[in-house]
């Protein structure tokens, strides 16, 4: 299926905007949907396209980049090989998989300067780095990232086109909206959470209308990163840091702390590892803020940090990842709400996965409450000369002196305040209580 994905304006205003000046690079983790948003914009924009597949190219198009000083010959052969007809400044060539082929990505300074059609890139960046070792990165290339589908794609998925305006409109009113609307909504993002936003699942869903068929698809999706955890690191090391997050999380722990993820192995160079795992855009990185200051980023902590899946559907599957499968009644009653577990930690995934979406970096905060505790502020985001101290509850319960006692330290630094939690909003003294699926608005 192909699916309505907000990059795509993205996209549109590079080919306005630059005309066939920078090749544009898609990047993106694995089966997160960018060969098929790549050919798709081809089919709408251009005349016609060629898509070079370097995943599973023949000799005969390897060949190709051989030499790349003769363009007329290299044109005159790749239209043959594919028989299409490329016309100058109307057709676009599609790299998909560009990682497996480093002199196509090579060529790209060449291939742009020359200007008689637009390039598109796809690739892993997982891979993408372990193979540009010994080739020159070309500067004539702009990066965009698809992330897995945020709520308003997954409301578009399933034929809603009316509930994201409606969201955007509420949130603006800042009143509650009723007990009907909002066991809606709150269902809704229940069933975002599970399905998660793979394009591949959500797929699954609407075909089969079937949980457990969906959590098949993301466990093949989780084979699939295990792969390549195993490319960056063939100790094992971020294939067991990867598997930990949901422990982690769930441990209510301060930060991540990975001699417990990774056990005797050596820990010297996971910095390494767990940036390389960020690259694959797998996982989500909140650094602790040392200073809670507007500026966050001058203020992070690179020792302190949590780490979250960057797809909440496929966290759900892998927090029951004992299990071969994880069985419908498991779904239904976390679709329901009803199972006895604290999902405060899979919420939190998923609000980390809202703020990324919606353009926002992960910070958060903690300081000592006494000798063995700590306040935490679960995230900050900076808005304008003032921070906004975020908390996340999974119940309705509306307790929130972490937040209050934060704000009383450094009132002068605070706009608003918020909690996110699942009733309907409210204001509780100075907190704005906010429903959680208003996350990507705050």
């Amino acid at each position: 299926m192909i699916f309505k994905r907000k990059l795509y304006s993205k996209m549109l205003q590079w080919k306005q905007q630059w005309q066939g000046k920078y090749a544009l690079l898609i990047e993106g983790a694995r089966r997160v949907g960018k060969s098929t948003l790549a050919e798709s914009f081809a089919k709408n924009e251009y005349k016609s396209y060629i898509l070079i597949d370097f995943s599973k190219t023949s000799p005969q198009i390897s060949e190709l980049f051989d030499d790349i000083n003769d363009l007329n010959f290299f044109f005159v052969k790749l239209q043959g090989i594919y028989k299409i007809q490329l016309e100058e400044r109307q057709s676009v060539i599609i790299f998909d998989e560009v990682q497996n082929e480093p002199r196509a990505r090579q060529a790209i300074k060449h291939l742009v300067k020359d200007g008689r059609y637009d390039y598109i890139e796809t690739g892993s960046l997982i891979s993408i780095r372990k193979n540009i070792q010994n080739i020159v990165i070309p500067s004539e290339e702009m990066s965009l990232t698809l992330n897995p589908m945020d709520f308003d794609e997954f409301y578009w998925a399933l034929g809603n086109e009316v509930t994201p305006t409606q969201l955007r409109q509420v949130f603006e009113m800042k009143r509650p909206i009723g007990d009907a609307l909002h066991r809606r909504w709150m269902r809704d993002l229940r069933l975002y959470m599970l399905v998660g936003g793979m394009p591949q699942a959500v797929s699954a869903y609407l075909e089969y209308n079937n949980l457990q068929k969906v959590d098949s698809v993301k466990r093949e999706i989780l084979k699939l990163y295990d792969i390549d955890f195993h490319k960056i690191d063939p100790s094992g090391r971020a294939s067991l840091i990867f598997k930990n997050i949901p422990a982690q999380l769930s441990g209510n722990t301060s930060r991540y702390i990975v001699s417990s993820a990774i056990g005797s192995r050596r820990t010297e160079n996971t910095d390494t590892v767990i940036s390389e795992m960020c690259e694959s855009r797998t996982i989500n990185i909140s650094y602790h803020c040392t200073d809670p200051n507007i500026g966050l980023s001058l203020h992070k902590s690179l020792d302190a940090f949590k780490i979250f899946m960057a797809d909440t559907g496929l966290f759900v599957t892998l927090c029951f990842w004992d299990k071969d499968y994880t069985e419908n009644i498991i779904y239904e009653k976390l679709l329901s709400d009803k199972l006895e577990a604290n999902l405060g930690y899979i919420y939190e995934n998923l609000v980390a996965q809202m703020f990324i979406a919606s353009g926002n970096k992960l910070f958060y905060y903690s300081f000592p409450k006494d000798e063995k505790h700590v306040y935490e502020i679960d995230f900050l985001l900076s808005r304008g000369n003032k921070l906004i101290p975020i908390e996340v509850k999974s119940s309705g319960y509306k307790s929130h002196k972490s937040l209050d006692i934060f704000c009383d330290k450094y009132s002068a630094r605070i706009g608003e305040r918020v909690m996110l939690y699942t009733k309907d909003y409210q204001k509780d003294g100075m907190v704005q209580c906010v429903p959680m699926y208003f996350a990507g608005l705050v």
